[in-house]
């Protein structure tokens, strides 16, 4: 099977009119949650559907995605119907709708523009370091110094990926941490997650497509609470599919560099709020370039400052046992 950069994969099949086009392919039975394709890999293939049909146009990159996934997706041929629905001086406006069996999976409405101000814009806004409002890099441990972790859910594509979990953020998640709250707090709760994520095929690259994926694989906020705080779930035996999911896309993918690898990322996430119906939970998550894969390169002064955030994304998932993951596949 494919690695994920083959495995997101699309082909032209037919343009009724000029902003009408269908996309075909075949989702990669790799890139699986038990027996459903992962959320954010079937995301991927509707964002290339909508990369190609923009590849000509001056408005070529993904700004942002929002989308709703209407019925779980198959291992199975697939078509991307892609409508331009508005075309204006900064952005293009597309609908692309995921068809399997003349049934809509996914819908999703994605804005296209240029990723980035061009040198001769009037203004460069921006926020970034040295600024001391600019958001920093999360993670607190360089990739060369990371220790990879387990992974421990039914996924897949664990083959093709590695990753390493931030060790402070596991340590803030303690029942005994000062991050807890009583009845005396205002706010605060919920859980973090970070790690550095390797796509482990040498010949991967990061591209816009992926970061739906990458931004659909941590550990979210019903895996990593305290088994006395789960009311009995096993995450190791729960299918978390997603419901809705969006995408921004912040900053164009650096060129491989001695500052910035082109198959290793930076991942973090917050979830706040679980409970019913079907144990519905919320997710925001960050896209952070890495500067070396893991195991690989040396920590050098100033290497967190090179580091941006290319991509954020939130959801809503369910928390449902694997049987009805079992059960959806069988009836598709």
């Amino acid at each position: 099977m494919a690695p994920l950069g083959k495995a997101i994969s699309v082909s032209y099949v037919d343009g009724p009119t000029a902003d009408a086009k269908i996309y075909r392919g075949d989702i990669d039975s790799d890139w699986a949650v038990g027996h459903v394709p992962n959320g954010g890999y079937v995301l991927a293939l509707a964002i290339q559907a909508g990369v190609q049909h923009q590849a000509s146009t001056l408005h070529r990159d993904p700004i942002h995605v929002t989308s709703h996934f209407l019925q779980a997706a198959s291992i199975a041929p697939f078509q991307v119907h892609v409508r331009t629905l508005k075309r204006g001086r900064g952005f293009t406006n597309l609908l692309a709708e995921l068809v399997q069996q003349d049934r809509i999976r996914i819908t999703t409405h994605m804005i296209f523009g240029s990723c980035g101000s061009p040198p001769s814009a009037a203004l460069q806004l921006g926020l970034a370091p040295p600024s001391s409002y600019a958001r920093r890099l999360p993670l607190h441990v360089h990739p060369s110094k990371a220790v990879q972790t387990r992974m421990a859910r039914p996924w897949q594509y664990k083959q093709h990926i590695k990753w390493a979990s931030d060790p402070h953020f596991r340590a803030q998640n303690l029942p005994d941490s000062p991050a807890r709250t009583s009845s005396a707090t205002v706010g605060g709760g919920g859980l973090v997650w970070g790690a550095w994520f390797e796509l482990t095929d040498p010949e991967e690259r990061i591209t816009p497509s992926s970061l739906a994926f990458l931004a659909d694989t941590f550990l979210n906020l019903p895996s990593l609470l305290p088994r006395s705080e789960r009311g009995g779930l096993v995450p190791s035996e729960t299918w978390f599919p997603t419901v809705t999911m969006s995408v921004c896309f912040l900053a164009p993918i650096p060129p491989p560099s001695t500052r910035h690898s082109p198959r290793t990322v930076g991942l973090y996430s917050t979830g706040t709020f679980w409970g019913e119906p079907q144990g519905r939970h919320d997710a925001y998550l960050e896209v952070w370039t890495a500067p070396s894969n893991l195991g690989e390169g040396a920590e050098v002064d100033g290497w967190r400052d090179d580091q941006i955030c290319i991509a954020t994304a939130t959801q809503m998932a369910l928390s449902l046992p694997m049987a009805v993951n079992a059960s959806r596949a069988a009836k598709l």
